[in-house]
């Protein structure tokens, strides 16, 4: 799967990066999927998902600090 002309994607960051500068993703959806990419690269590598592939992504995140807070 590839993303979609660059003009088309609206990235956007985190709200849980923080502002000084660390680490960060930006993550953009499309009409099929899910384009993921290092803020501080942005014309670097990017990873893209299907848009369920994108989903058991997220909510085995959400399991995970589930599990991780208890």
């Amino acid at each position: 799967m590839s993303l979609p002309k660059a003009s088309h994607i609206q990235w956007r960051k985190s709200s849980h990066s923080g502002g000084q500068g660390g680490d960060c993703v930006e993550v953009a959806a499309f009409e099929t999927g899910v384009g993921v990419r290092d803020s501080r690269d942005q014309e670097g590598p990017r990873l893209t998902f299907g848009v369920a592939e994108w989903r058991v992504f997220v909510e085995r995140v959400r399991a995970s600090d589930a599990s991780a807070s208890g």
